[in-house]
């Protein structure tokens, strides 16, 4: 154990200071019982300037430094001011006692320092003793201005004062090199070596001490905030200067640029670790930036892919079409590049944040990946029933496009047997006709009731295709709706009209006795076959509208069908033929003369004929046609057969690549370096076979043109084709992404390649199923406790996705080996820029870092409110917090 003389007092600092010293120097006031006068003139100088630079700290300041002390309060503020402790509270009394008990507060605070006070009491201080003062204030001094200055802070000189070359804070030594300081120079040199922008060493002159010491105090008290202790003519004029005042004066330059060294390097710390945060914030605004504007993007698409307004016409619905065609080719494919790109870079920004020890970067409301994903996902949704809907519109349209062409053929064909009709019923020729006449009438009637018969179901067909053109929401269905009520009001009326004029006929039949048969059963045939031949010419001349082999080896069968039935058909038109040729015969035989009109049809032998004829040209014109549909539906089935063909191995081969790429990711063996050039030729081998991508597109371009709805040779759609090349393609980048950041995060951790492939052995154990990331449910940590689990689920989770990448079980398992910068330390190190304040100021922060940083910390902080506050005041505390996520700024 040491005694209380030799008991040190050590401190950070290599110097080492003993008791001795302060013993040392009482001995030494002892023996001079008396100072000398023009040193007691320096010292009073001096020491009253070095307590004034404290105290004006207190707003305060002294005088006379034997008087102000007397009552001891101002050496107690001293005290408290220096060592930044308070001490006991003075009495308030101004009697002797008083001041006695306030000097003894302040002494014995002195020695619980470890300084042993020798012939110093309070009397003698309260008296105003100018020795004893002195004295007690060198002994502050002492312990604490210089006690803490190293003995290893040298400071370097001009080589041609080497003798004065390092000043050391030791009594003994100072008083051999004591005159060194008296030409001035050695202090300009100190002041030079560490601000060499306040003195131009290279103009000062040996032979000017008095002008070279000038030079210094006022450049120190100017610009270092050193008051002037000294004067110059003191020094120059005595022999040998008080070795006191000029070692408290000298230990003022060890604080003002010991001081500016921390300063620069709390400023270079800042400056670090906001050039960090610098960074990780523009990458932060720029994936919020990404995210928007593709969100907007989506935001702006989904509307238009929902607007499902049918168009009237089928070039509009084409149109439309070919505007999502376009959208598919042109639009999409930079906003999936831009998707991909945008996960790449929130992966390599959470990782920069792992490593700068930053809190995870947690995107604004809506903004997450997962936010984007599922907004993608709904974009594809919708899309996808935009092109369901296209197409089902498109058939719709067809198929109206087929029936209004169908109700306009068969209404022109019945508005061409009706018209004259009404004229012709409501003729009263049966009152001034002969029997003859009145008889042939009345079976021209009865053949215009069959005929009439006949026409019912072509009136129910135009009435049944109204219908359904309605029901289909024809865009001029009121014009559908007008014919087809005039038809049948003028059907309704050709029966009525009919049936008066029978009625009329019935009432003079009886007057009648004689009818030509012949006439009667030409026109009986005739009407039916003609009926048949219209009906005939009419499904010749049908438009059809088939999508299969299958449907139109249907029609080709009906039609061989209907030739079939053509020989029975001849047979009966030459029987009709037959009974004109008859009655030519009988009244050739018979001299009748025959007016050329049979009176019960306005049919005739040449109508039947030219009929006939037309019908036998159509038969082979309707072959052509379904021949050349035939032909087209076989090209269409090629062009399936051939999508088919390139679909069932480009879909097999985008799996297996998924599969291979998942292998690679967790494949052990080798460096990260030789996964990442395995992924890279997975990579190029993937972008080298888009142009059977490409190809594909183009098949599947010809199977649109071609308006193919279907394909039963493959379960492989286009939009499946390119949903999992999309997929391939981003699984591939982030993949990549992956790996890189692995590799970033080895080199700034210095992990071994033997310790990543114990990582990914570990890892691979908990991710048995290959899915490159461990589910929190899974026993990864069974052996810890609840809470010790949720703490590390934080550090491998903070989004709270649910799993654990293998990026994120790296950095936990190598997370205490990183040396980083914590909020302490910069809360550390802007205290030292702020002289130990809660506080710091503006002019503060300009002066002691770089602009940019400066207007920075300037523009985030806010206004300190404590109860020492100035204004301008600025709270660095609540920054230094925020920087590293422990607070809002």
């Amino acid at each position: 154990m040491m005694t209380a003389v030799e008991t040190q007092v050590q401190y950070n600092t290599t110097y080492t200071v003993t008791t001795d010293e302060y013993m040392i120097q009482e001995e030494d006031w002892d023996r001079d019982l008396l100072l000398d006068p023009a040193w007691e003139k320096q010292q009073r100088k001096t020491f009253t300037a070095w307590c004034n630079s404290h105290l004006r700290k207190a707003g305060t300041q002294i005088d006379n430094i034997e008087e102000d002390f007397r009552n001891g309060l101002k050496l107690m503020l001293l005290l408290e001011v220096i060592s930044g402790e308070r001490l006991p509270k003075p009495d308030k009394g101004k009697m002797r006692f008083h001041k006695i008990a306030n000097v003894n507060k302040a002494l014995d605070f002195i020695c619980s320092k470890g300084v042993k006070l020798v012939s110093i009491g309070a009397e003698e201080i309260v008296d105003g003793n100018v020795k004893m003062t002195l004295g007690m204030i060198w002994t502050i001094i002492l312990r604490f201005a210089i006690q803490d200055i190293s003995v290893e802070a040298e400071w370097h000189i001009v080589p041609e004062h080497d003798s004065c070359g390092t000043y050391m804070i030791s009594k003994r030594r100072l008083i051999k090199k004591i005159t060194c300081w008296k030409d001035g120079l050695a202090l300009c040199a100190l002041i030079h070596r560490h601000r060499p922008d306040l003195i131009d060493y290279a103009k000062l002159r040996k032979d000017d001490p008095i002008g070279n010491l000038n030079t210094a105090f006022e450049v120190a008290e100017k610009y270092l905030d050193i008051p002037k202790m000294l004067d110059a003519e003191d020094i120059v004029n005595t022999p040998k200067p008080d070795e006191k005042a000029i070692m408290t004066y000298v230990s003022c330059f060890y604080h003002a640029f010991a001081g500016a060294e921390q300063a620069e390097t709390a400023a270079n710390r800042i400056c670090k670790v906001l050039a960090v945060n610098q960074e990780n914030e523009r990458l932060m605004e720029e994936y919020e930036k990404l995210a928007s504007e593709l969100l907007e993007w989506i935001r702006r698409t989904v509307p238009w892919l929902e607007n499902r307004v049918a168009e009237q016409t089928m070039r509009a619905m084409q149109q439309k079409l070919e505007d999502f065609r376009d959208y598919r080719r042109v639009h999409k494919p930079p906003r999936v590049q831009e998707k991909c790109q945008l996960e790449i870079n929130f992966n390599t920004l959470q990782t920069k944040l792992r490593l700068s020890n930053r809190p995870a970067f947690m995107p604004s409301e809506g903004k997450m990946v997962s936010d984007i994903a599922n907004a993608w996902k709904g974009l594809e949704q919708v899309e996808k029933g935009y092109e369901e809907w296209l197409l089902t519109e498109i058939r719709r349209l067809e198929r109206l496009d087929h029936l209004a062409e169908k109700f306009k053929q068969k209404c022109s064909l019945h508005e061409s047997w009706t018209a004259g009709k009404e004229d012709l019923l409501s003729k009263k020729d049966y009152e001034s006709a002969s029997l003859m006449e009145i008889r042939a009438l009345m079976r021209k009637h009865e053949a215009f009731e069959s005929d009439l018969a006949a026409h019912q179901d072509r009136v129910e067909q135009i009435a049944a295709i109204a219908q359904e053109l309605n029901e289909l929401d024809y865009h001029d269905a009121a014009t559908v709706n007008a014919r087809c009520q005039g038809i049948c009001d003028q059907w309704d009326n050709l029966g009525t009209l009919t049936q008066k004029r029978r009625d009329a006929l019935e009432r003079v039949e009886k007057l009648w006795e004689t009818i030509d048969q012949l006439y009667l059963e030409f026109a009986k045939r005739a009407a039916p076959f003609n009926n048949w031949m219209d009906g005939a010419m009419e499904d010749l001349q049908d438009m059809f509208i088939v999508h299969s082999i299958e449907e139109i080896q249907s029609l080709i069968t009906a039609h061989d069908q209907f030739k079939a039935t053509l020989p029975e058909a001849d047979k009966e038109r030459s029987a009709i033929m037959g009974i004109m040729n008859e009655i030519m015969k009988i009244a050739q035989t018979y001299g009748i003369k025959l007016s050329g009109i049979n009176p019960y049809t306005i049919l005739s032998s040449q109508d039947i004929s030219n009929k006939w004829e037309t019908v036998k040209q159509l038969v082979p014109l309707r072959d052509q046609m379904l021949q050349e549909e035939f032909a087209r539906q076989q090209a269409n089935e090629r062009l399936r057969r051939q999508f088919a063909a390139q679909a069932n191995i480009i879909g097999p081969w985008i799996q297996t690549k998924m599969e291979e790429i998942g292998h690679v990711s967790v494949d052990i063996a080798g460096s990260l370096e030789e996964q990442m050039n395995n992924l890279k030729t997975y990579e190029q081998n993937i972008i080298n076979y888009k142009s059977n991508i490409d190809k594909l597109e183009g098949d599947h371009q010809l199977i649109q043109e071609a308006i193919i709805f279907d394909n039963k040779h493959t379960n492989y759609t286009m939009e499946h084709i390119r949903v999992g090349w999309e997929q391939l393609l981003t699984t591939m980048a982030r993949t990549i992404n992956e790996v890189e950041n692995q590799i970033l995060t080895r080199d700034a951790k210095g992990i071994s390649q033997e310790q990543l492939n114990e990582f990914r052995a570990s890892f691979n154990h908990f991710d048995r199923v290959s899915e490159r990331h461990t589910e929190t449910e899974r026993p990864v940590a069974v052996n810890q406790g609840e809470v010790e689990f949720a703490r590390i689920m934080t550090l491998v989770d903070p989004n709270n996705t649910g799993v654990v990448t293998f990026q994120a079980f790296i950095d936990f398992m190598t997370r205490e080996t990183a040396e980083t910068d914590t909020a302490e330390q910069v809360m550390a190190s802007f205290k030292i820029l702020a002289s130990d304040k809660a506080y710091i100021t503006v002019d503060e922060l300009r002066r002691e870092l770089p602009p940019e940083q400066a207007e920075y910390c300037i523009s985030r902080m806010t206004k300190y409110i404590g109860p020492e506050a100035i204004p301008g005041a600025l709270d660095y505390i609540s920054f230094s917090s925020a920087l590293y996520g422990e607070s809002d700024l």
